[in-house]
């Protein structure tokens, strides 16, 4: 089981420094942050960009994988996406994931005076978004158009060409979403019930993810891809909480979801108040005990 740890956007940078160097000194094996113009929680508060703050995380970090979770269609587009994806993962030497979504209600959909979409169009756009950042990212010349986006004469560099791209890590719950985490992903995101922020305890929601892990990796075999091949991530503290309100808990958490066939446990660092209030101490002495030792073996 790999570890990772969600660090909010909502520091200056003199302050949320300390946050990224800790990060990685305490063994986690990525570190992310949430890419939103503005967040429903803290929507009166300071909220910094991600894609800056991944470049200055890139610049104070040896190491750890550094993570967008997760850029959408809201207010992003494929090709400007991806000019900032090479550039920041050029400064991080190869670090980069790149957390993709469909994209919610809220803030992002609406501060650019989007329109509303249901769920097959936002399905159908989200087809386009994927594959457009795919074709920018690996093959560097396009020259396409759709009902969701124009990409004329584009001639990008650098492109990945005949090795591997950078990471993606598609958030999916859906059917469709599933199959595009099929064809693009490597690694397929999950924090239980879409749209749940109810934090209930890991085993009501254990039932869920079993069967969301069997119908990604259905969505594999269709697609003729080798299920083992794609990584699977749970995010927690959303739809799930209490997982790190002890070290025994967490330990816990992490050998259930590891032996339902996770690869990857998320969590947020606890904040002194909601969302993901909590405390600090026992995702230190977690890491100290689990995950700095691991390095040192």
């Amino acid at each position: 089981m790999k570890h990772g740890i969600v660090l909010l956007p909502e520091h200056e940078w003199k302050v949320a420094t300390e946050h990224w160097r800790v990060a990685e000194q305490l063994g986690y094996d990525h570190a992310w942050t949430y890419d939103h113009l503005m967040w429903r929680w803290l929507a009166d508060r300071p909220w910094y960009g991600s894609v800056p703050t991944l470049t200055a995380a890139a610049t104070v970090t040896r190491s750890i994988k550094l993570g967008m979770l997760v850029a959408t269609p809201n207010f992003r587009h494929p090709v400007v996406l991806a000019k900032d994806l090479a550039s920041v993962d050029d400064i991080a030497g190869g670090r980069l994931i790149c957390g993709l979504g469909a994209g919610a209600p809220g803030y992002d959909a609406s501060i650019l005076g989007g329109t509303p979409l249901g769920p097959r169009q936002s399905a159908d756009r989200f087809d386009a978004f994927v594959e457009l950042l795919d074709d920018v990212l690996v093959r560097g010349s396009v020259d396409t158009a759709s009902p969701w986006y124009t990409a004329s004469g584009v001639s990008f560099h650098p492109r990945a060409g005949d090795t591997p791209r950078l990471p993606f890590a598609v958030a999916a719950t859906g059917p469709r979403g599933m199959a595009l985490t099929a064809r693009f992903g490597q690694y397929w995101v999950t924090s239980g019930p879409p749209a749940d922020f109810g934090k209930r305890p890991l085993r009501e929601v254990m039932p869920l993810l079993r069967d969301q892990l069997h119908r990604v990796d259905v969505a594999c075999e269709r697609a003729g891809r080798n299920p083992a091949t794609l990584s699977r991530l749970f995010v927690a503290d959303a739809a799930v909480g209490g997982i790190t309100d002890t070290v025994a808990s967490y330990e816990d958490a992490a050998g259930e979801l590891e032996t339902a066939g996770f690869t990857d446990l998320v969590v947020h660092w606890p904040r002194p108040e909601p969302p993901y209030q909590g405390d600090e101490s026992t995702v230190i002495a977690f890491a100290e005990k689990q995950l700095m030792g691991e390095r040192c073996r």
